[in-house]
């Protein structure tokens, strides 16, 4: 989770704000991230595309490229609670949104996705962070019960036959935590692990989940592991993480890179990393979301 926090969030900050040669390097590795520039909304076919059955929820655009990637015939909305991008995904209609970080964001976009194209199917995808040792990154989860930091599940409903989880490669079930802030520290995610009982955290399934059990609209998560239980940032990343301002986060920027210039690499690193897991966790989902809804 703090991967998607770093790449979407605090170098997207520090590279409007433009307060150091560094940080406008930072800026071209923000704008070169997947979803963090803005995309040119394709026009409109001559053919309204059918209406999506299926909407993908999403939280930034640096995990719904992938996706967003395969997809044709894109029309790009800007809506007052989320950022909607309907297309065809193989022929499939099909609305990816974005949503913003946080259970609050999550919970007011799914609210408007259901009011407003009233789907079938809503799916809450993204990044999460392990928080079992067996579970490394790039490997997904499709958890069977999501729990909120107070302790309340909620069954997902949609189970998988055993076989398939058996024979698909780096496909795990279980419970996913949502909390309300990053996790970084092996000892808080192995805390949460044994309060909870849970394999892997995120910050928005369970506002999606429990938009979708009051309005009756089948729901599914698929989340890929970015952070494993020991994944630790760069010490100058932790020390950004750790300012409680913007602008003490940009001081510490630019004495990062002044420091120790590797530490751009790192950065760029970062995103490579975000990348590939966005495209992976789009791969998956292009085979689960016609399982969904065979008609469409």
């Amino acid at each position: 989770m703090w991967l998607r926090w770093v790449v979407s969030n605090l170098l997207h900050q520090m590279a409007e704000d433009k307060m150091h040669a560094a940080v406008e390097r930072a800026k071209q590795f923000v704008q070169e991230a997947r979803g963090t520039t803005p995309r040119q909304a394709s026009p409109q076919s001559a053919s309204p595309l059918p209406t999506p059955r299926i909407a993908v929820l999403f939280a930034l655009g640096i995990e719904s490229g992938g996706l967003f990637d395969r997809a044709t015939q894109v029309v790009t909305t800007h809506c007052p609670a989320f950022v909607e991008r309907v297309g065809l995904l193989d022929g499939r209609p099909v609305l990816i949104a974005e949503s913003g970080v946080g259970r609050e964001a999550a919970f007011r976009a799914a609210e408007d996705v259901i009011k407003i194209h009233q789907p079938r199917w809503i799916v809450s995808a993204g990044f999460a962070g392990a928080l079992v040792d067996w579970l490394p990154p790039g490997h997904i989860v499709m958890p069977e019960v999501i729990i909120d930091r107070e302790g309340q599940p909620l069954e997902v409903g949609l189970q998988i036959d055993p076989q398939v989880i058996a024979s698909t490669p780096r496909l795990h079930t279980g419970r996913l935590v949502t909390v309300d802030q990053v996790v970084r520290r092996r000892l808080d995610k192995e805390a949460l692990a044994t309060r909870y009982g849970a394999v892997a955290c995120d910050m928005e399934t369970m506002a999606v989940a429990q938009v979708c059990r009051r309005q009756q609209v089948r729901f599914l998560s698929v989340r890929i592991i970015t952070d494993g239980l020991d994944d630790r940032l760069p010490a100058e990343i932790e020390h950004l993480l750790d300012q409680p301002s913007l602008a003490g986060k940009l001081g510490a920027a630019t004495r990062a890179v002044f420091q120790r210039p590797g530490s751009l690499k790192d950065m760029w690193k970062l995103q490579e990393v975000a990348q590939r897991a966005s495209d992976r966790l789009a791969s998956f989902l292009c085979g689960v979301l016609p399982q969904l809804d065979p008609e469409a």
